[in-house]
């Protein structure tokens, strides 16, 4: 028996996760998709052969046993709601959404649900959840992306920095993860996956450049633990729909659903 998988969200994320679940996933199949517009979104899909419904977040949730959370950030909530009420598995790479509404990891508890947090852009997630099982000192992330990829933030308007201004490497935040995933919430996910796997939203630190001499949205990552002391680094392609999201964060998405079903699961 196949999984019936919906997506929330047609957009750079979700568009990439229904065509491979058209073209065809082991063990699953998508059956119903959400979004904010729903005749583009049926235009999407019958572009890549698809012939799921677009419906409401809450027949979503009755429709599907695997939700796929690909919603902007201030819809998270609508999503994360119903799915959890009806005691459903979600894959997301929202993690600057989840931060704010961990009581949704309550909710999923009390029906049986389970929220599954992706990797999406950020690597070493695995050593670093190993890493929180004993004693971490410290997380540092220093995350530098081209300036298109920082417009619309809302930190932005609160320094006043342009982004179509910047020239020269341009420190626009240091501070706590929480407080980084408020102020730049479609751009730093994977600082908020980081803290999740860690030491927290408010011990997690965090710095965000905008850098007209790079091409490629880059993380670094340094955690201090009494079971090892690591630097991670990865330089992500943008998108072309979407410049602040990774390429690689669609492809998180679909080895997250496809972990799920697998014989055969690499990692923890």
């Amino acid at each position: 028996m196949k999984h019936k998988v919906g997506i929330a969200g047609l957009g750079t994320i979700g568009a990439v996760v229904a065509r491979r679940l058209t073209a065809g996933v082991e063990g699953m199949e998508l059956a119903a998709v959400t979004s904010g517009d729903q005749e583009r979104a049926r235009g999407k899909l019958a572009d890549m052969g698809a012939s799921a419904p677009v419906v409401s977040p809450e027949e979503l949730a009755q429709r599907c046993d695997i939700i796929v959370e690909c919603a902007p950030t201030a819809a998270f909530m609508s999503v994360a709601v119903p799915a959890m009420d009806a005691g459903r598995q979600m894959v997301t790479v929202s993690a600057a959404a989840l931060i704010e509404h961990m009581e949704i990891v309550d909710r999923a508890r009390a029906n049986g649900g389970r929220i599954i947090m992706a990797t999406g852009a950020l690597l070493g997630l695995d050593a670093v959840r190993a890493a929180a099982l004993g004693e971490i000192y410290s997380v540092t992330m220093i995350t530098r992306k081209p300036p298109r990829s920082l417009k619309g933030a809302p930190h932005l308007q609160v320094i006043g920095v342009d982004m179509d201004a910047v020239s020269e490497p341009t420190l626009l935040f240091d501070g706590s993860a929480r407080d980084g995933a408020r102020g730049f919430p479609a751009n730093v996910n994977v600082a908020a996956a980081l803290a999740l796997a860690g030491i927290g939203p408010d011990r997690t630190r965090l710095q965000i450049w905008a850098d007209p001499t790079l091409e490629r949205n880059t993380h670094t990552i340094t955690v201090d633990a009494d079971s090892a002391r690591f630097e991670l680094k990865i330089e992500n392609i943008p998108s072309l729909e979407k410049p602040g999201t990774g390429r690689i964060t669609a492809l998180s998405m679909v080895a997250a659903l496809e972990g799920l079903v697998s014989p055969l699961k690499i990692g923890s």
